[in-house]
């Protein structure tokens, strides 16, 4: 198993995370990782390494040095993800009412995923769903609160010509409870790039904290404190241990985009596509819409010979003076499978 970093953040401020669709109504939970992939891409501009960044990370047919999850919520002890598709919700039991509403759940603490993977299933006595976040909180105290929740904020655009027009708007976005926040794994091809890249990618994370993350950034959203760096092997530092033996099947943690020599079973596993889209960042031609494609969405299980690497896409809108890469490389972990799936 390759090394991994595991990444904490703590925000100081509301974060943006807006949806496909760029409603300002609405928000998200999950900060997908092409939209870090592009935030990184800009810190290592801002840190003169841009060139040797995407010499590791963004040539075609090859491997990349790093891939990243999405960034999912955590809350004091516990590690939120989607949980794999076909395996959540639990069977509810023919004779029992449950009083749990399980597929009330889209995020689920890791710890109940790793049992979800053995044939366990988790304990109504013990778990409980918030409804605001739509998470898998415990539920042995009254006081528990999931780990954000989705607020707006009210402002206004004032015409500093005339002065006299004025549009408000409100938009949404993620409000962290304290000890809580969100976090994201980056996967190393080998030790050799773990040692060459995480430090690197530690000061690209430290500066990224003071610029922000998501939407909203000139108005201070996205903020976040000194992130926590946890180095280890992935299954380990999800799970406390590793995973039980596994066949061809594998757990999405990050969008994929696949590569011409991945070998997908795509009438096979439990899967669900998300169109992406988004604006250039950088510097040149910055403001300009993304092309839109269609990627395989976090929590998806894929049926595969071999796991899935992944592709980067050149999505530069015409006339745009350089490339714009979307990642969709796949930070997946094998689990079983039922056959009957």
């Amino acid at each position: 198993m390759n090394p991994a970093l595991l990444i904490r953040l703590r925000p100081t401020t509301p974060w943006r995370i807006g949806p496909d669709t760029g409603a300002r109504d609405q928000a998200v939970s999950i900060f997908h990782s092409d939209a870090l992939y592009s935030a990184l891409c800009s810190s290592f501009e801002q840190l003169g390494l841009l060139e040797e960044w995407l010499n590791a990370t963004a040539q075609p047919h090859s491997e990349p040095a790093v891939r990243f999850s999405s960034c999912f919520p955590w809350q004091r002890g516990h590690l939120y993800a989607p949980p794999p598709a076909g395996l959540w919700p639990p069977p509810a039991s023919p004779t029992v009412a449950s009083k749990v509403r399980w597929k009330g759940a889209t995020l689920v603490p890791t710890s109940v995923i790793a049992g979800l993977v053995k044939g366990e299933q988790p304990s109504e006595e013990q778990w409980t769903v918030d409804g605001h976040s739509s998470c898998l909180i415990p539920g042995n105290s009254r006081s528990s609160t999931g780990p954000f929740r989705f607020v707006q904020r009210s402002s206004a655009a004032v015409d500093r010509v005339t002065g006299g027009q004025i549009e408000p708007h409100r938009v949404t976005c993620v409000q962290y409870a304290p000890a809580s926040g969100l976090w994201c794994a980056a996967q190393f091809s080998n030790p050799i790039t773990y040692a060459v890249w995480a430090p690197k990618l530690q000061a690209a994370f430290r500066l990224l904290a003071d610029t922000g993350l998501g939407g909203l950034r000139s108005r201070g959203f996205g903020r976040f404190r000194n992130p926590d760096f946890q180095p280890g092997l992935l299954p380990e530092l999800l799970f406390g241990s590793a995973l039980p033996p596994a066949g061809n099947a594998y757990w999405l943690l990050s969008l994929f985009s696949p590569a011409d020599s991945d070998t997908v079973e795509w009438t096979a596993g439990d899967y669900l596509l998300t169109r992406r889209t988004g604006r250039v960042g950088a510097s040149q031609g910055g403001g300009q819409q993304k092309l839109a494609s269609r990627m395989v969405a976090e929590g998806s299980v894929l049926l595969a010979g071999q796991p899935p690497l992944g592709a980067v896409r050149d999505v530069a809108p015409p006339g745009c003076p350089h490339p714009v890469y979307r990642s969709g490389y796949a930070v997946a972990l094998p689990i079983p499978w039922p056959v009957t799936a």
